[in-house]
């Protein structure tokens, strides 16, 4: 899969209102839950008891945090897009963020990703993009919103 490349705050204005990519599929595993069940310390049945989600659940299976989908999101756009000649990139902001559709376990995704807009801030890029995760096989995405980075690009 072939990216984008991005060495510039000029380059990033050059795609201004364009769709930027899509990342690579990523199949979410029930491991993988259960690790961020343990790092967040939100271990609620739905997530990380197959048995029960299966037989009480309104999915018949668990399904993945929420967040775990929206943690993805800084690895699915460095699939997207490969930014270069940067000193420092700060994960500025999410806005606007509506989960439709859970994501069941061993269910394969992977995110849209749009650039909305971009500002010089005194030589800081404020990237703020577009972004809506696929559910494989599902008309609704898993979520919407908008993630805003800053990148500090070197001269």
């Amino acid at each position: 899969m072939s990216r984008l490349l991005i060495t510039s705050h000029e380059d990033f204005e050059k795609h201004l209102g364009e769709k930027l990519g899509v990342s690579e599929y990523h199949t979410v595993t029930q491991e993988q839950i259960n690790k961020f069940a343990d790092a967040t310390l939100d271990y609620q049945w739905i997530h990380t008891d197959p048995e029960r989600a299966k037989k009480e659940g309104a999915f018949g299976t668990t399904i993945a945090h929420g967040y775990l989908t929206l943690s993805l999101l800084p690895i699915m756009w460095e699939q997207v897009v490969q930014v270069e000649n940067f000193s420092m990139l700060v994960n500025y902001g999410i806005d606007n963020f509506k989960f439709g559709q859970p994501v069941l376990v061993n269910s394969r995704i992977r995110t849209h990703v749009w650039l909305k807009s971009i500002a010089n801030l005194r030589g800081i890029s404020k990237v703020q993009l577009k972004v809506s995760m696929e559910i494989e096989g599902n008309k609704k995405p898993a979520f919407e919103g908008e993630a805003t980075f800053l990148y500090h690009f070197n001269k």
